[in-house]
């Protein structure tokens, strides 16, 4: 009984070394973390079991929902208020323009009342 523990013990590992080894090699390039993709192939194949486990809790890319082999980088936005309805596109460079200068038009007048505002105290 202690062999077949021991031999179905050896296998799970095993598979979790070659599942481990073969996620490392089909993770885009900047996707890991904390070490380059041949730092994290190295410890892999050099420590086995142990590089297996670091590979899972400190190198392998986290996304929200998974990690996706292929998926692309804009699936998901970076910032979702560039997204939000209603937010400002110019369509053309004349409303652009129009939409800079009434954000510098707004900035100066809020640092004009500050600079009112610290007078008066």
């Amino acid at each position: 009984m202690i062999l077949y523990f021991g031999g179905a013990f050896g296998l799970l590992l095993l598979g979790l070394w070659i599942f481990c080894l073969v996620d490392v090699i089909t993770t885009p390039e900047g996707a890991t973390r904390n070490l380059p993709k041949s730092g994290w192939l190295l410890i892999v194949l050099l420590l086995a079991d142990i590089g297996s486990l670091l590979w899972l809790v400190a190198g392998r890319p986290q996304q929200p929902g998974g990690y996706r082999p292929g998926a692309h980088e804009r699936s998901a936005p970076r910032f979702p208020e560039y997204d939000r309805p209603g937010r400002f596109a110019a369509t053309d460079a004349e409303s652009d323009e129009e939409f800079l200068r009434r954000c510098r038009e707004r900035a100066e007048e809020q640092r004009r009342k500050a600079r009112e505002n610290k007078q008066e105290f």
